[in-house]
């Protein structure tokens, strides 16, 4: 596994294969490949023993034709201003294909959160929020969590924007805590939406996902999450992994067991119920009926791709094959439910939370979950019907299909300015 592909340039190309089946302008192709602009900024913040750090960070507005930027701040050593491009034009088609009325951001910090207080993160995200103001908003630019962060560095970009633009605001930005605005059933929506995508996948290439084996990449809040809710409806998971190695059991795990002691030691390795011990990349290989990569991107390039044994990947994770790995898996018939579908609960239910705050009335958890349920089975029943009538080789394509033609309307509908 690389690791070096470039996600942008993937962005890029899964564009460019979707555009083969869509009759549109060479010009305009090209404005849906690049964003709208990238906000790059140096973070001066002050930490604990009085000195000064210096902190990159981005925040990418990549297309607003169907409604204000929408997309999450990710905290990761990692960072880099093309995988927030990239992140940032996946979101534009995430929001698309689920057709709910959001264009895509996305905005990230160079930092290893692990290494820094709760102090020294307050300030920075503080920092970070003050520079955000004079282009976030509720109409304007939606933030919400992404790796590293969650309900508490919302809480705090909340209450910076409110106190800095003297207003009360909580459509600001999404994946709050419920008693800062949130909504109900947002910290499961990803792994939901992963579960139902995988759900009606199964169902509709007539698979029984009641007796289906699985293995999770990536045991955080989405990972975790789609393997319980998987096991709920009947699946066995086999197989998880974390940061630390990936740990199997032939019989199945107790998914909230194995998430009880990872909260407690820090790690899923050494869960004393695991039959066997492997690294990450043996995990992705294992003959299972559906893998569920929920980790970072490109973490299956083509030449592992090779070697993947799974009949069906449902993406918990953003960009975690390479173009080459979908190539691979296309020829080889393994059936890739694409992140911008997997995944898309999470901006879903942010969609909700938004509504609510603008509304100031809020859902109960079971009617997110239906009108979540709602909007990823029709979204499925769109990229099936799209995968049929052009005879289109893979899930990927079709979904980028029915999302690019619903940018390229809301574009061609407003007409061009100046």
């Amino acid at each position: 596994m690389s690791g070096k592909a470039n996600p942008f340039e993937s962005l890029q190309s899964q564009i460019d294969s979707a555009a083969f089946h869509l009759d549109i302008e060479p010009d305009v192709l090209d404005r849906l490949k690049h964003p709208e602009r990238v906000l790059e900024t140096n973070l001066s913040v002050e930490l604990d023993d009085g000195t000064l750090e210096r902190f990159k960070a981005f925040r990418s507005q990549f297309n607003g034709d169907r409604g204000p930027y929408k997309g999450g701040i990710r905290y990761h050593p990692g960072v880099t201003r093309d995988e927030v491009k990239a992140l940032s034009g996946w979101m534009v088609y995430k929001c698309a294909v689920v057709n709910i009325p959001y264009g895509g951001g996305k905005g990230g910090i160079v930092i290893d959160p692990a290494a820094y207080s709760e102090s020294e993160i307050e300030r920075l995200t503080r920092a970070f929020a003050t520079e955000l103001r004079p282009f976030i908003g509720e109409d304007r630019d939606i933030p919400a969590p992404d790796v590293n962060t969650g309900q508490r560095e919302m809480n705090w970009i909340k209450d910076t924007y409110e106190l800095l633009e003297n207003t009360t605001e909580p459509g600001v930005i999404t994946g709050k805590a419920i008693e800062s605005g949130g909504s109900e059933g947002r910290v499961e929506a990803t792994g939901r939406s992963t579960m139902l995508a995988a759900r009606e996948a199964f169902k509709y290439l007539d698979k029984p996902i009641e007796s289906a084996t699985v293995a999770v990449q990536g045991y955080g809040n989405a990972g975790w999450i789609a393997a319980n809710l998987l096991e709920d409806i009947g699946a066995t998971v086999v197989a998880v992994s974390d940061s630390s190695g990936a740990i199997y059991a032939e019989d199945g795990f107790d998914t909230a067991a194995v998430k009880t002691f990872k909260n407690e030691t820090g790690t899923v390795s050494d869960y004393e119920d695991a039959d066997e011990a492997f690294t990450n990349e043996e995990l992705l290989t294992l003959d299972v009926d559906l893998l569920v990569p929920a980790a970072l991107e490109n973490a299956i390039d083509g030449a592992l791709a090779e070697d993947v044994q799974a009949d069906v990947i449902a993406e918990a994770a953003n960009g975690p094959l390479t173009p080459e790995a979908d190539d691979v898996l296309t020829e080889r018939g393994v059936h890739v439910i694409p992140d911008i579908l997997a995944n898309a609960g999470g901006v879903t239910v942010s969609y909700f939370e938004w509504v609510q705050n603008r509304q100031r009335f809020y859902w109960s958890e079971e009617r997110v979950n239906e009108e979540l349920e709602t909007i990823i089975c029709n979204a499925f029943d769109d990229l099936t019907s799209t995968y049929e009538a052009h005879d289109i080789d893979n899930f990927r394509t079709a979904a980028y299909v029915v999302a690019i033609q619903r940018v390229v309307n809301a574009f061609e509908e407003g007409g061009t300015f100046p």
